[in-house]
This record gives C-alpha cells, sequence and structure tokens, in this order.
C-alpha cells in the first residue's frame, strides 16, 4: 500500500454562494442604473369649453410657419433657414415699423406651426425651440426697457404683465399627409 499513489480528487467549487453573488450584483444595477424616459415638451394647453365660438383672425396676423416631410422649412410659403426663423419671428410680432401687412400690436400676433407626418422630430424640435427663443427674447428686452432688470430676476406678476403684452401665441395645425408643402 504504500506504493500506491494516492490520487488527488479535483477541488469542488462550492457553488451554494454563487446564486447569492448573482442576486446581490442584479440588485445593485437595478438601484443604480438611471433608466431616462422621454419628457416630451412642456406645454400648458388651455382649458376644455365645449362651446367654444371661433372668431375668424386677419390674414395679416398670421405668421404661417410649415415644415414638410423633406424638413425644409416654409415661412409664409417662402424657404427659410432655422437660423432666421427667430428673427423673422420677433419682426412679425413687434412690428417695429408699423407695416399694414402685419399685426398692429403683439397681442394680435399668431404664429401658425404645421408640419408633415413625415417631419423629423429634431427638425421639429429646432422649430419649435427657435418660435419660443423668439418670445423668451422679446420678453428679456421688454423687461430690459420697462423695469432695467432681467426678465429671470422679475417677480411672477410682473412677468405675468410682460407676457400679458406679449402673449405667446403658437397654434399648431393637423400634421399634413403630404411629401411636400407648397
Amino acid at each position: 500500500m504504500l506504493n500506491k499513489k494516492k490520487r488527488r480528487q479535483a477541488p469542488e467549487v462550492n457553488a451554494g454562494s454563487m446564486a447569492d453573488i448573482a442576486f446581490l450584483l442584479l440588485i445593485f444595477f437595478l438601484v443604480t442604473t438611471v433608466i431616462e424616459s422621454d419628457s416630451g415638451i412642456r406645454i400648458k394647453l388651455p382649458p376644455w369649453e365645449p362651446n367654444i365660438v371661433v372668431t375668424p383672425i386677419n390674414e395679416d396676423n398670421v405668421l404661417t410657419v410649415k415644415v414638410n416631410a423633406n424638413n425644409d422649412l416654409l415661412v409664409e410659403k417662402e424657404r427659410a433657414s432655422t437660423a432666421d426663423l427667430r428673427q423673422r419671428t420677433k419682426l412679425f410680432i413687434m412690428n417695429p415699423q408699423k407695416l399694414t401687412t402685419l399685426p398692429s400690436n403683439p397681442k394680435k400676433a399668431v404664429i401658425s406651426l404645421q408640419n408633415d407626418r413625415g417631419t423629423s422630430y429634431e427638425t421639429y424640435l429646432a422649430v419649435y425651440n427657435e418660435l419660443k427663443a423668439a418670445y423668451r427674447e422679446l420678453w428679456e428686452e421688454a423687461a430690459l426697457a420697462q423695469y432695467q432688470k432681467s426678465y429671470e430676476l422679475l417677480d411672477n406678476q410682473t412677468r405675468d404683465k410682460i407676457r400679458e403684452g406679449i402673449p405667446l401665441v403658437i397654434s399648431e395645425a393637423e400634421p399634413t399627409d403630404y411629401l411636400e408643402s407648397e
């Protein structure tokens, strides 16, 4: 028996704690992972009124902005760039030259935005952001002119007064199914 070699048995791995470790790792990753969700565009919709009376709007008070399926921007049926949209919107709303073909005051100005169903979300957001930025710049200019303070530094009541004089009116029309706009 002395000559017999002792055979060593292969060491066994205790797998009992492996399930516990996997479970702890799963819990760790579930707790520490941030799941992003699209929040969309925050818009405060007007309250529902069942018997609303639609009054016709003078065409001179409406700035028509369309984006077709090819992501081409059309302002008043003319091709335009997103970079020029903010300035054109500000000029339309304020009408500094008092043209008769534009709104007589900012309270009458309406921006009509219409997209094609094929418009990319990025283009839609870029156009919408430029329209909102035009209003923010006008509010900032009004705050500096009237109160010598930045719009952001004003109290809510004063901000409301400025927004009352220059109301944000962006009307979104039903999307079209056309590949090309006029």
